[in-house]
């Protein structure tokens, strides 16, 4: 997996200086890019964009609460962590979806925490057998076998299995595009099916499609009806033949 590359702003030279040289001891981050306020945190991002923006809440001019206002309208928006020796604005930082919360001065495990939070899983290539999930703080190896459907959730994807469900940072159309040769088939914007899995394909009483994946039916929408049926056809004649 590639590091990270995250920018951290903060517009007290010495904190900005121990966040950065936290961040980069950290074996997950890659690059560390930093501003001294919301204007130069922009033009960074406008030079190139990062994974991560940990942020100071507490700025002159443009506050870090405002310029993650701004993030969140980007096309692809970084993830955000707010660094503050202010413990009051942490609910309105969680209502702009901060992936954390750290308080100052940053200890490295809380820091180990919050990129643990943002640090994307690998999905697995078509010769991969397993994904590696978070569970507590601990890594699972979860066979792609095992993965019945799989459930868009935004920016994350829910791995349903029969003992249970994972959440993974992947976004859906890259699992559909890896997985397409482990026979994951999509069927609606918000599910993918491995066909393995599929017992039955019925017709709705509106006249819409489900399928049948365990005891959980799923549905399909019109415009994955056709090719999921003709996956399902393919399958049934070559396990007759």
């Amino acid at each position: 997996m590639t590091g990270l590359t995250v920018l951290a702003v903060d517009d007290e030279p010495p904190a900005l200086d121990e966040l950065a040289y936290l961040l980069r001891t950290d074996p997950r981050v890659a690059h560390v890019r930093t501003a001294v306020d919301a204007v130069g945190a922009l033009r960074e991002l406008e030079a190139a964009p990062v994974d991560a923006v940990f942020l100071d809440i507490r700025m002159p001019g443009l506050s870090g609460l405002d310029l993650a206002k701004v993030l969140a309208r980007f096309a692809r928006p970084p993830a955000v962590v707010f660094v503050t020796a202010h413990e009051g604005a942490a609910v309105d930082a969680f209502a702009l979806r901060a992936v954390d919360y750290l308080l100052k001065p940053v200890r490295s495990d809380r820091l180990s925490d919050a990129l643990e939070r943002i640090t994307p899983v690998s999905a697995p290539g078509p010769d991969e057998d397993t994904i590696p999930v978070e569970l507590g703080g601990v890594t699972r190896f979860v066979a792609v076998a095992d993965v019945r459907f799989v459930e868009a959730q935004g920016d994350y994807a829910r791995l349903h299995t029969a003992d249970g469900s994972h959440l993974v940072r992947i976004a859906m159309a890259s699992l559909e595009q890896r997985w397409a040769a482990r026979g994951f088939v999509r069927v609606h914007r918000s599910f993918l099916v491995s066909a393995a899995h599929i017992t039955e394909l019925r017709v709705e009483p509106g006249g819409g499609h489900a399928v049948q994946v365990g005891d959980v039916r799923l549905p399909v929408s019109r415009r994955h009806t056709r090719a999921l049926k003709d996956r399902l056809v393919r399958r049934a004649r070559e396990a007759r033949s």
